[in-house]
């Protein structure tokens, strides 16, 4: 077994020879198992235990067992005593993601502090084949059919290769001592239900279970591997991002195969289900306007790209900008000013995300303030009014940037820039300007 655990390290580059570890021991067989390989391996690691006090004098038994452990070894001993339940109850998880969520903090901070290289926990191959079934079970894509994977980050699974029986036999022929855990026959979590009540039936359609899904899982991987570099190129031709504002085409979304199994990747970072992200695929072919909310964003389709903005976008107030004043930040909105005199070879500057102003016509304080229905301007190189609503809508603007849109209003009350769009022709720079207020959208 050690011969094959060596192999699978050096297949899937764990760790090198000279890395130091801080293995993860509880006191059960398979972490016990883990720290004996390791030590028969001649790894360089420290020994960490988690007393969760949930379990009274059985947990304290556990403790010392496991300090004893570290002593037989001589290496270096952390141990963490954890309020467990009082951190599900503050933070409104269960007592297992409590117990995992404290664990795995505590764990990077000892091997940050201590300079070690990696954690090591004692995950086989029965664990894999738990972990996959349990997803399943729940529903899930691709990353929950991958079972547990040798490397992740920092930590690392070196037992990975091998069974549970495999486990029990090296611990028959080392001769080694482990605690046993009672709450692992509890049926009172799923994993424990799965194992005892379902896996059993499992194993007896198919003896080899766990080496079949370990197999499985790693072929699972591998087509990760290529969905994810599928969905990498179609994002580099279907993506585009402005500022907090993500838009994805279309009809480069229709020309992918399975159209919604790779808008829900792309959409992952946003918060969408697959659920939700199928009624978007259906919505492709209806008219603009449809929305569509995760717990954090809001996506609406929109002619022929979906727009997609943070739900957590602030409302803006009425700010003012006054004579001589440089910079304004609000609500994540970032403007500069600069005050110039007009020159022989001055030269106005162009583009939406910069406004040239008649500096003598513009009265101060300048407002910022969101554009309101009923605002109108008159767009550059226009004589007449036009209503705000109807130019954004010239403009394409889709529905959730709407209210985004911010005006710089004159202190007489017109509207002198639609930030990001347009000047108003009663502020433009003429020949007879002798000064300009140039304001930039940073």
């Amino acid at each position: 077994m050690l011969d094959r655990i060596q192999a699978y390290i050096q297949e899937h580059n764990l760790f090198s020879p000279t890395d130091k570890l801080l293995v993860a021991v509880s006191g059960g067989l398979d972490s016990v198992v883990l720290a004996h390989v390791l030590h028969k391996l001649g790894v360089e690691f420290a020994v960490a235990h988690c007393h969760f006090g949930l379990r009274a004098e059985e947990a304290d038994a556990d403790e010392q067992f496991v300090r004893k452990l570290a002593r037989q070894y001589e290496v270096p001993y952390f141990v963490e005593f954890f309020q467990t339940k009082k951190f599900a109850e503050q933070e409104g998880v269960s007592t297992q993601m409590a117990a995992r969520a404290l664990r795995y903090e505590w764990f990077e901070r000892i091997r940050q502090a201590q300079g070690l290289d990696y954690i090591a926990t004692a995950h086989h191959q029965r664990d894999t084949a738990e972990t996959m079934l349990l997803n399943l079970t729940h529903g899930t894509g691709l990353a929950g059919l991958h079972g547990i994977r040798p490397k992740t980050g920092h930590l690392v699974r070196p037992l990975l290769a091998v069974s549970k029986p495999d486990l029990y036999d090296y611990v028959v022929e080392n001769r080694l001592i482990w605690r046993e855990d009672a709450s692992n026959d509890s049926p009172v979590y799923q994993r424990n239900r799965l194992r005892l009540e379902v896996l059993p039936v499992l194993r007896d359609i198919n003896p080899s279970l766990d080496h079949t899904m370990s197999i499985t899982a790693e072929r699972v991987g591998g087509a990760e591997e290529i969905v994810r570099r599928y969905v990498e190129e179609t994002a580099a031709q279907a993506r585009r991002d402005e500022a907090t504002t993500t838009y994805l085409d279309i009809r480069t979304l229709q020309n992918t195969a399975a159209t919604a199994v790779v808008l829900h990747e792309l959409l992952r970072p946003f918060g969408f289900s697959y659920l939700v992200v199928k009624d978007i695929v259906q919505s492709f072919g209806a008219e603009s306007g449809r929305r569509f909310e995760s717990p954090t964003h809001l996506l609406v389709k929109d002619r022929e790209q979906l727009v997609i903005t943070p739900r957590t976008l602030t409302k803006f107030g009425t700010h003012q900008l006054q004579a001589g004043q440089e910079a304004l930040k609000i609500d994540g909105l970032h403007l500069r000013t600069e005050l110039l005199e007009v020159t022989e070879d001055f030269e106005v500057p162009r583009g939406k995300a910069v406004a040239a102003l008649d500096a003598d016509v513009l009265k101060f304080p300048l407002t910022v303030r969101a554009w309101q229905e009923g605002d109108w301007f008159m767009p550059i190189g226009m004589k007449g009014k036009k209503k705000l609503s109807d130019f954004l809508i010239d403009q394409k603007v889709p529905l959730n940037l709407k209210d985004n849109v911010q005006v710089l209003v004159s202190a007489d009350g017109k509207i002198a820039w639609v930030i990001g769009f347009r000047p108003d022709d009663r502020f433009k720079v003429t020949e007879e300007t002798e000064r300009v207020l140039v304001v930039k959208r940073m």
